[in-house]
C-alpha cells in the first residue's frame, strides 16, 4: 500500500540552514523513497544547478519523523 513521504532539501549553515525545498512523494516502500532523496540531493549538487545551495537532504514519514537523511559530510 503507498506511503507519503517527505523529502526536504537543507542549505548550508553559513548559507542561514534551514529547509529550501519540500516534496510529497507518494511510494510503495521507505527504499523507493530514499531512492528518490538521493536522485533529488544529486541533481541539486550539480553545478548547473539553480537556487540556493544543498548540504543535506532528508526524509521524513507521515507522522513526520525522520527515517533517512544524507547530508555531504557523509
Amino acid at each position: 500500500m503507498p506511503e507519503i513521504y517527505r523529502i526536504e532539501t537543507i542549505a548550508p549553515e553559513e548559507d542561514g540552514g534551514g529547509v529550501v525545498r519540500r516534496t510529497f512523494v507518494r511510494v510503495d516502500s521507505l527504499e523507493a523513497a530514499m531512492e528518490r532523496a538521493k536522485r533529488v540531493f544529486t541533481r541539486a549538487r550539480v553545478p548547473q544547478a539553480t537556487g540556493p545551495k544543498v548540504e543535506a537532504v532528508r526524509v521524513l514519514d507521515g507522522a513526520g519523523y525522520e527515517v533517512f537523511s544524507l547530508s555531504s559530510r557523509d
